[in-house]
């Protein structure tokens, strides 16, 4: 008899742990659980935004005008090959105080093989609000700055000469925090690699021109 109610006990005490394993384990499941939960439910750190993240700030725009054409409109026939072909005036206003020297340049990105380049000033006074009609083709200007070597192979302005079809014409200003180290007579490709990394303001007037 006392054999028999000792294998009763020990059944007993052997079901009993197994209740307690079961219930360490579904306790532990139920803390991982909420583990996960609070882990998810916590708001997530803001993403800073770091420098080169942050957009761009855009370089101040320069308004460039001319009395003789508006912006997308045709050029008039006297500032083109076809008539006495002189440079048009030119007027600009927005450039802002700590620029140093003003730079232009006239191109046809139209032209059958490329860019093509109707003139090349730099050095100008940032003083200076203006050019004048028919800019004599001189390498150092009276007013101060210089006039460099277009695609055609001379100093001064060349004006619209397409061989067909409606060409554009770019006029475009930059305003530069210093002074370009160039001689008179500078090409274009000459003048845009002195001035990288100086421009603090720049403009563009586009017309046109049909043969």
């Amino acid at each position: 008899m006392r054999r028999s109610g000792f294998q009763t006990n020990t059944r007993a005490d052997h079901s009993a742990s197994r209740a307690n394993e079961i219930r360490k384990s579904f306790a532990i499941v139920c803390v991982l659980l909420l583990a996960l939960l609070g882990c998810s439910s916590r708001p997530r750190p803001a993403i800073q935004q770091t420098a080169a993240d942050k957009p761009k700030e855009n370089k101040t725009e320069i308004k460039l005008m001319s009395s003789a054409f508006k912006e997308g409109q045709p050029i008039p026939r006297p500032y083109t090959c076809d008539g006495v072909d002189v440079s048009p005036p030119l007027e600009w206003s927005g450039v802002p105080a700590n620029a140093k020297t003003l730079a232009i340049i006239a191109d046809d990105p139209d032209a059958p093989g490329g860019m093509w380049v109707h003139w090349v000033l730099y050095n100008l006074p940032a003083g200076n609000i203006g050019l004048v009609e028919n800019l004599p083709a001189i390498e150092k200007l009276v007013a101060g700055g210089f006039q460099g070597t277009t695609d055609f192979g001379k100093i001064g302005y060349g004006g619209p000469c397409p061989p067909s079809g409606t060409h554009r014409y770019s006029f475009k200003i930059y305003a530069l925090d210093g002074e370009l180290s160039l001689k008179a007579g500078a090409t274009k490709a000459e003048v845009e690699k002195a001035m990288a990394g100086h421009i603090v303001a720049q403009g563009q007037l586009m017309g046109t021109y049909r043969r």
